[in-house]
């Protein structure tokens, strides 16, 4: 088999597509606390560990061949220079607008501050509404922006909403639905297109396969 190197990131896409690589004999060989790049079961595939925020970086220009990366990501970065051939449907949560219960809402007329991390993402979704907003670039506890005056709203990724509920905040409005999505290099796409092409269809048939399992799907 061609050799194959795949970039992921640690925490809950990780945790998530180990379960799937572990079924096609690719999950770590070795010790992943301290390494950044790990032999898998398989000899031809080796795995990169990086930020989230750089699986799309690190396949774009080739030190990686594939990568697992939340579509939210692909939506703030770009996501135009790679193949998405796969929604593996994991790590699945959604793209939102909240604020506090008594906070101010978008009406035109006042311009907000919102705070997030997806600012490009932002300032599309609000700029689409015809709505004048203030950006501001958080990297962390982001539902701690209203409640200290920083931000009016946040745009946030929320799975459960319990962090927001616990932190006196609410959805107003969902963005986008997100989902981890299988990319690919364009170039490796040519030059190692066998081995790839291989290795969508097993991981596609693994996914396929977990939708129609009893007690999933529909």
């Amino acid at each position: 088999m061609t050799a194959l190197t795949i970039a992921l990131s640690k925490g809950r896409i990780f945790d998530e597509t180990l379960p799937l690589l572990a079924a096609l004999g690719m999950d770590p060989a070795g010790d992943i606390d301290r390494l950044l790049r790990v032999p898998s079961r398989n000899k031809d595939v080796s795995l990169l560990i990086v930020r989230a925020s750089d699986v799309p970086t690190y396949v774009e220009y080739g030190a990686a061949d594939l990568g697992v990366v939340g579509k939210d990501v692909l939506m703030e970065h770009g996501g135009s220079a790679l193949y998405e051939p796969l929604d593996l449907g994991i790590a699945q949560c959604r793209l939102s607008v909240a604020a506090k219960k008594d906070g101010p809402r978008p009406d035109g007329v006042r311009r907000l501050r919102v705070a997030t991390k997806y600012p490009e993402i932002t300032r599309r979704h609000f700029a689409a509404k015809g709505e004048q907003v203030e950006i501001i670039k958080l990297y962390g506890s982001m539902e701690l922006a209203p409640l200290v005056g920083l931000a009016d709203l946040i745009v946030d990724l929320v799975a459960t909403g319990s962090t927001l509920k616990a932190n006196g905040l609410v959805e107003i409005e969902t963005i986008c639905q997100v989902t981890s999505r299988l990319v690919v290099n364009k170039a490796a796409m040519k030059m190692k297109n066998a081995a790839i092409q291989t290795l969508i269809a097993q991981i596609a048939e693994r996914v396929q396969a977990g939708k129609t399992r009893p007690g999933k799907g529909k």
